[in-house]
């Protein structure tokens, strides 16, 4: 069984999460490094996908500043989409030539994780035929975005735990006239931390690895 490095980075900003990750993709290519997963929070950050639409924005650069929001645009697949305090997001790190070389199998494996993980806490989340994500009752609660590069991931999925919901109005989540819920939302009262436990569990489970504590040489 192939390792999985796990990191809980806690709160970090994207920037910095996008320099970790191309650090870690390019010693992933060179095979220094096993597959990774990192696990962490973002401050209020909207971000816009290559193929994404600047009319899904529904604010000013004034009114994002006001609100304490940056905005980036990204490499990812996907559109637009929200991140921030008290959402778990996880950037998984995989060299896909040795697990399935094929991306759709990629995204639906990651909807597996965040499926499985919401019915550790009585949350039954299930797939939309067409829509990428997680959703209950018609309503987002997992967002999904990768980037590969010789077949290496990199970037990957947000999951709305408690997160200030109000954030969502700046935009049109994923381009999608569709309405989006959190774990807090139906009923639950989960932290944080305890999801992030939860998600390392199911990533192991669904993409058959062994979930590993990094070694200290690997985090340049």
């Amino acid at each position: 069984m192939h390792k999985c490095e796990v990191r809980d980075l806690g709160r970090i900003g994207y920037g910095e999460a996008f320099a970790l990750q191309r650090g870690l993709v390019e010693r992933r290519k060179a095979g220094l490094i096993p597959d990774q997963l990192l696990l962490l929070e973002h401050p209020h950050t909207i971000t816009l996908g290559r193929n994404g639409h600047m009319e899904n924005l529904l604010a000013s650069d004034e009114a994002l500043r006001s609100a304490g929001i940056a905005f980036h645009e990204t490499d990812r697949g996907g559109d637009i989409t929200y991140h921030g305090p008290g959402q778990v997001v996880g950037y998984p790190i995989v060299d896909l030539k040795e697990w399935k070389r094929d991306v759709g199998a990629f995204v639906r494996a990651i909807e597996e994780v965040m499926i499985r993980a919401l019915s550790d806490f009585n949350i039954a989340a299930l797939r939309v035929p067409g829509c990428t994500g997680v959703w209950v009752d018609g309503r987002k609660i997992g967002a999904i975005g990768v980037h590969l590069s010789r077949w290496v991931s990199s970037h990957g999925f947000a999951l709305n735990v408690n997160p200030g919901m109000g954030y969502f109005e700046y935009i049109v989540p994923c381009g999608l006239r569709k309405p989006v819920t959190s774990m807090a939302q139906l009923g639950s009262n989960a932290e944080s931390a305890a999801v992030r436990e939860g998600l390392a569990v199911h990533f192991g489970n669904v993409f058959g690895c062994e979930i590993v504590q990094p070694v200290m040489e690997t985090v340049i």
